[in-house]
């Protein structure tokens, strides 16, 4: 990081960040420098713990109080062959004295494990940025591997970079000596080493992850000493060695987050913990139907833990039969939740359509990943908004709700809720890999800020017959929500009819009759429509005339790239979608008022497309589909060109 150290930094998240490289103050020989922020990527293979330790290093810095944003990226297939560049498992994390919206668009610091690290890595670095090898690694048939015909450690080819060459494993076994274990595990231990020797450069706390350590390894005493032992070996190697002469200090987000309690969380732990919170909000059961698919399986892992707090979860031997559950569970009177990714939907397809047909309340969420068929199973994407809106037979309309980042997947979950309870419909929730898997800090919100969810039950015959008999009809409607009423089985006297085929109005009764589906099939559309959502909030202090419109995950590089136009005296306005469908009333409206209207997304337009059918606006696309978030500064220059145009 030499050369940065002493020059402005690149542009993060909209502002020219300095490092204040002149403040130093002395540490016994060390020096320490203030730095606003950084940027650092674990790698190596995916057996070398990188996610593990990537995520230890995020909880101390969340501990400390940066604001920060993570990016795990790791293979698809479950165990890649060791040292190859499709086995190379990485974790980057930003974080800073600011407010950040994400990982970073190039790493200041990459902690490479082996030579595949290094070549898969080495390219997205800035010239001038630190580098540290575990120079153990760098063999001949290592390099050879992924095409090194010279090691990189001496050729020259890193000569740009701050190359510290450590001895990580053969550092890691002499720490260990004193244990009873073999190389081969003691080995194993050279994550914690590395994770020791990051957190001296950048003043992490220490007490957490030791305390995490013992607790992993409370069964196995020796392994969790260890551990301990290796982290602060490197910790200490830090210390003493002259190659580090420098450590760094980013000072907490002290003005980045309002008053409160916060902690640091991932997409799919929110999003569970807001599931949690909508079943106690309602007073109902939590019942999840659920069949393990990545990047979804997280939630069903993370509700099985919570029985305490009424949730039940159920893993279904297929996709099929995981909703089919959740339906039935919905029918019983529970919180129906099955979850999944876009493969999955496909199978679920026609019990979705069966749950507008019941018109029973449903999440049904979709943790989007690369596709089509097994596609990408551990990248993200945004391609399964279309599959979403009509991915089933006939007239099926569905609400459709995405969060924008992982924090956001609390109140998203909550919102959905709202939505199925009080119209009984199935919704969609639409996450993806990028928000599921990353993380950020999250307030945690005090019970008397939840939405109340309160369910009311049918209790009683609710229809007068022409001869003057009370009976229950189940598709008798709320005249302003159109819902019809939820009979929980086993009411007395509430015995009633739904299924598959077309009811008819009111009674429920089967009905072929063509004017009643006409009228059946616009009154579910009517539902939907009639949703109540807040208007579209539009961000546009300087009266611009181009307008950037996103939707889910595409929220914190979009408002980055915003960021450093505006800085750069671009004006350029903002707005955000979380309800798809429907969309906000004020949109259309919102629409007119600009010249251009620009549409990022994570696949081929299908917003876009969506905007331009409904609006009649020409929207203009700008798409991605490799597997990986936008980077701010790409999406900025992308944005720039469509206003000069």
């Amino acid at each position: 990081m030499t050369s940065q150290v002493s020059s402005p930094a690149e542009q993060v998240d909209g502002t020219d960040e300095t490092v204040v490289g002149a403040q130093r103050k002395p540490v016994g020989t060390k020096d320490v420098r203030r730095l606003d922020r950084v940027i650092i990527r674990f790698a190596g293979d995916s057996g070398d713990g990188m996610q593990l330790t990537g995520d230890r290093f995020t909880s101390e810095t969340a501990s400390f109080g940066n604001d920060l944003s993570t990016l795990p990226n790791f293979p698809a297939e479950i165990r890649a062959p060791a040292g190859t560049l499709p086995g190379v498992s990485s974790f980057q994390l930003h974080f800073a004295d600011h407010d950040i919206l994400t990982p970073g668009d190039a790493p200041n610091v990459l902690v490479a494990m082996n030579p595949a690290a290094l070549k898969a890595n080495v390219g997205d670095l800035p010239r001038g940025a630190e580098i540290i090898v575990n120079t153990d690694e760098f063999t001949r048939r290592a390099m050879q591997k992924v095409g090194y015909d010279t090691s990189p450690l001496e050729d020259g080819s890193l000569d740009g970079y701050h190359l510290h060459p450590v001895p990580l494993t053969t550092l890691t076994v002499e720490a260990l000596k004193e244990f009873d274990l073999s190389r081969k595990e003691a080995e194993r231990s050279k994550n914690m080493f590395a994770l020791g020797l990051l957190s001296w450069m950048y003043h992490r706390p220490t007490e957490g992850t030791e305390k995490f350590l013992k607790a992993k390894f409370a069964k196995k005493p020796d392994i969790a000493a260890a551990n301990i032992a290796a982290y602060r070996a490197g910790w200490n190697f830090g210390e003493t060695t002259e190659d580090f002469a420098v450590s760094y200090e980013v000072a907490p987000a002290a003005t980045a987050f309002p008053p409160g309690v916060y902690r640091n969380i991932s997409g799919n732990l929110a999003l569970s913990y807001g599931l949690i919170a909508a079943s106690r909000q309602a007073d109902l059961p939590l019942f999840l139907g659920s069949y393990p698919i990545t990047p979804a399986s997280d939630i069903l892992h993370e509700l099985s833990r919570h029985k305490n707090f009424g949730v039940r979860t159920f893993q279904a031997e297929d996709e099929i039969a995981g909703i089919g559950a959740a339906l039935g569970a919905a029918f019983g009177g529970s919180l129906a939740v099955t979850t999944t990714s876009g493969p999955g939907v496909a199978l679920k397809s026609e019990t979705i359509g069966l749950a507008v047909s019941l018109e029973l309340p449903l999440l049904v969420v979709d943790i989007q990943r690369g596709g089509p068929s097994t596609g990408l199973p551990t990248k993200t994407e945004q391609a399964d908004l279309l599959q979403a809106m009509y991915g089933r037979n006939g007239e099926a309309p569905v609400p459709v709700v995405a969060p924008r980042t992982p924090a956001d997947c609390f109140g998203a979950a909550l919102e959905a809720a709202r939505i199925a309870l009080t119209y009984r419909t199935p919704v969609f929730l639409l996450s993806d890999g990028y928000l599921a898997n990353g993380s950020e800090p999250w307030r945690v919100p005090d019970p008397d800020e939840l939405p109340d969810l309160a369910v009311r039950f049918a209790q009683g015959t609710n229809h007068t017959l022409d001869d003057g008999t009370e009976v229950f009809w189940p598709y008798k409607r709320d005249p302003q929500t159109l819902a019809r009423p939820w009979a929980v089985p086993g009411t007395p006297g509430l015995e009633h009819r739904i299924g598959g085929i077309e009811k008819q109005d009111g009674s429920g009764n089967i009905s072929y009759d063509p004017a009643n589906h006409d009228f059946m099939v616009r009154t579910r559309q009517a539902k939907i429509d009639g949703i109540d959502v807040p208007d579209l909030a539009v961000d546009d202090p300087d009266g611009a005339r181009t307008l950037v419109l996103g939707w889910g995950s595409t929220y914190g590089p979009i408002t980055a790239a915003v960021r450093r136009l505006r800085t750069a005296g671009v004006p350029v306005a903002q707005a955000h979608l979380r309800h798809l469908n429907p969309f906000p009333a004020n949109l259309g409206e919102v629409l007119k008022r600009y010249d251009k209207v620009v549409v990022p997304e994570m696949n081929l337009g299908q917003l876009a497309t969506l905007i331009r059918a409904k609006y009649l606006v020409d929207a203009r696309s700008y798409n991605q589909v490799n597997g990986m978030p936008f980077k701010a500064e790409q999406l900025a220059a992308a944005l720039k060109e469509a206003i000069d145009d």
